[in-house]
């Protein structure tokens, strides 16, 4: 009878223990912080339009913007931070999410993309409409100016709200493509 050496089961034990799931998510240095998977503005491209234009005051318009990753898979993860600015930059208007929608989590792969729409109430020059020049578009959680991106408005003045503001809003991101 042959016996076996005690240092090989030994051995394939430690092996299975070290295998084995941990705390610190299987990363080799417990400390170190999650690499963020945020979609970078410098790895997107944004396009917008076409667009469904408002004819006239009281029409409603939608802009439709559509955002392709050319990087590493990344989420977009919240709203789109949208912003209309108006004559010389002087004024913006903050562009609120749509009634009732709700945000989702998106990962984008290498060639991937989603959309999100404008949607808007053309009003009248001088009767308190917000007479927008540009469209500011950046990702969730952006917080400076370096990864905003501005693209002309051309669908004329934003109808104004009675209880103040202005009627835009924009819906969450949705997957586009297969």
């Amino acid at each position: 009878m042959r016996a076996t050496p005690i240092a090989v089961p030994a051995l394939a034990a430690l092996l299975l223990l070290t295998a084995c799931d941990t705390d610190d998510g299987g990363r080799a240095d417990a400390g170190a912080k999650p690499r963020s998977t945020a979609c970078s503005p410098g790895a997107v491209d944004m396009e917008v339009g076409p667009a469904s234009v408002a004819p006239a005051a009281g029409d409603t318009g939608e802009v439709p913007v559509s955002v392709t990753n050319r990087g590493a898979p990344c989420t977009l993860d919240g709203f789109p931070e949208v912003r209309l600015a108006g004559p010389a930059d002087t004024s913006a208007v903050e562009v609120r999410p749509t009634e009732g929608a709700r945000a989702q989590k998106l990962t984008l792969a290498k060639g991937g993309s989603a959309s999100f729409t404008l949607t808007y109430e053309r009003g009248t020059p001088g009767d308190g409409s917000f007479d927008a020049e540009q469209l500011r578009v950046g990702l969730p959680g952006d917080t400076g100016d370096p990864g905003i991106r501005t693209f002309r408005w051309s669908y004329g003045p934003v109808a104004a709200e009675v209880s103040g503001g202005h009627k835009v809003s924009v819906s969450a991101y949705q997957q586009a493509g297969d």
